[in-house]
């Protein structure tokens, strides 16, 4: 690991930390790559620390109901207890249409009549053996038991009067500063920074990120846009703005990925997310080593044991594991909780549907290694909720935590009154 990689770490967000783990990932890291499966202790110690905070709750929270409800292509999961609690999350409404028979069939089924204080339990070896669930495992499987996981989690935290990150963890966070994203391959490199510097300017962000390649194998269009366009991004923002770069798992050789990352560090960008695609495993670890610059994970990676692999081999510096694409909350927690022993950073993906940035915040909340910026896609309109707490709208760059219970936000009674519940 060349040190230089260090200044990766350098926001004051991550400060605190300490210098004793930034010297244990330089003392250790090199040896990790190297010395075989006793090299995997700090990450196998922290994947074995329990999430949820079971002391919170001293009786039983039995689980009498997990219901998908539907209205108008909004999906909501629905979970109440045998006491008469209630909590909700929204799916990936984006993904959901696809994916109901599996919640409806495979998912929820499993958590009625369990104790949700078990849910570290229930959502590693318990849903993955649930009718042999582990040949589901991937998005299939990840986005469903995310949906009915955080519908848990709002309700144990109503019950405990605590909020969702409080569950999962201590409060690090409570102001989260936002990087603005750009999505638009097909247009030319002007039109792209020109694009990116309105978003910037709308939110006073102070980092943003770009996209680069063709997206996996597709041609880049326009061709030669990511050469045109990296040095332009550089020059369009001042020093102390910081410049991602997203890939999308453009490219498939090792060289070629290498050969972009050059060009990016010789640009002073900050940070190179997904350069290969998700399982080119081997080429992941091959450009981290021949780049000085963060290598950012992308949220396309859906195993656990995959992530201890690409972090003990030093493949990635920075885990973007995606809240619903992963699993949800807690099997998130256990990847960051990885990051944390190599002194690497946090930056969960968020599905910009529903209310995904409204979990991505809770999440964030009570990750101590947390990225300095974390991707912002807007206040959902679709989904009439009240935060009492927060105006959940970006003031100078900067998104103010809610502190209610749950996930923090109300969502509209009599909208979730139109929904129906889905039987298959």
């Amino acid at each position: 690991m060349k040190t230089t990689r260090r200044n990766f770490l350098r926001s004051g967000a991550y400060a605190g930390l300490g210098s004793a783990l930034l010297s244990s990932c330089n003392n250790t890291g090199a040896n990790i790559a190297n010395s075989g499966q006793p090299g995997y202790k700090a990450l196998d110690e922290a994947l074995a620390r329990p999430v949820l905070k079971r002391e919170l709750f001293s009786d039983p929270v039995i689980i009498e109901s997990c219901e998908l409800l539907e209205h108008n292509g909004n999906y909501v999961c629905r979970v109440r207890s045998t006491d008469g609690a209630e909590g909700h999350c929204v799916s990936h409404n984006h993904r959901m249409p696809h994916l109901f028979p599996m919640q409806v069939m495979r998912v929820n089924p499993f958590f009625v009549g369990k104790d949700a204080r078990d849910l570290d339990m229930l959502v590693d070896e318990g849903i993955m053996m649930y009718q042999n669930n582990y040949k589901y495992q991937g998005y299939a499987l990840w986005i469903p038991l995310a949906t009915a996981e955080m519908a848990i989690l709002d309700m144990l935290g109503r019950i405990a009067g605590k909020s969702m990150g409080e569950l999962i963890g201590e409060i690090h966070h409570t102001d989260i500063a936002i990087y603005q994203a750009n999505n638009n391959r097909g247009k030319s490199a002007e039109e792209s920074i020109e694009s990116i510097k309105n978003l910037q300017a709308e939110t006073g962000a102070k980092a943003v990120k770009f996209k680069i390649g063709g997206r996996r194998s597709l041609p880049e269009e326009p061709p030669g846009r990511t050469e045109r366009l990296i040095p332009l991004v550089r020059e369009a923002f001042d020093s102390d703005i910081t410049i991602y770069a997203d890939c999308n798992g453009s490219y498939d050789t090792a060289d070629e990925a290498i050969r972009i990352g050059k060009i990016l560090e010789a640009n002073k960008i900050d940070m190179y997310e997904q350069p290969v695609p998700t399982d080119y495993y081997e080429a992941w670890k091959a450009t981290a080593d021949a780049i000085d610059l963060p290598i950012g994970s992308g949220g396309g990676e859906v195993s656990i044991r995959n992530f201890r692999w690409l972090i003990a081999n030093a493949a990635v510096q920075m885990v973007q594991q995606d809240l619903f694409y992963f699993g949800g909350m807690i099997r998130c927690m256990k990847v960051a909780r990885m990051a944390e022993t190599q002194g690497y950073l946090c930056t969960p993906h968020i599905s910009g549907t529903g209310l995904g940035y409204i979990y991505m915040m809770q999440f964030v909340s009570a990750v101590p290694n947390a990225g300095p910026y974390h991707e912002f896609k807007g206040v959902s309109r679709d989904i009439p909720f009240e935060c009492k707490t927060s105006s959940l709208v970006p003031e100078n760059g900067i998104l103010h935590l809610p502190r209610g219970v749950g996930s923090g936000v109300e969502i509209d009674p009599a909208f979730l009154a139109k929904h129906k519940v889905i039987k298959i």
